[in-house]
């Protein structure tokens, strides 16, 4: 896997839509809430190795605030910050 083209477009999943009750969520829990890690614990390692895209760049802070339209990706999977009643539905 090259470093030079983490952003070819076969390598971004389409993003799944999960509702957020507030008008943000921290990166941390929104990776919990979308299932894309088991725990909040679990979250801390792959922001530190650099596997968590936001919005298609990678990020380490597990602080980050995140709005409505951000889509974050790991591990072949991506979801996108939405709000609403929308139905939580995701694949994984």
């Amino acid at each position: 896997m090259s470093p030079e083209s983490p952003s070819s477009p076969s390598a971004q999943p389409e993003p799944v839509d999960v509702p957020i009750r507030d008008e943000s969520i921290r990166l941390g829990q929104f990776l919990k809430l979308a299932n894309l890690v088991e725990s909040g614990a679990d979250a801390k390692p792959v922001l530190a190795d650099g596997a968590v895209l936001v919005n298609g760049e990678v990020e380490t802070r597990r602080g980050r605030q995140l709005a409505p339209g951000d889509v974050v990706a790991l591990g072949g999977q991506a979801a996108r910050v939405a709000t609403g009643e929308v139905e939580i539905d995701v694949p994984w």
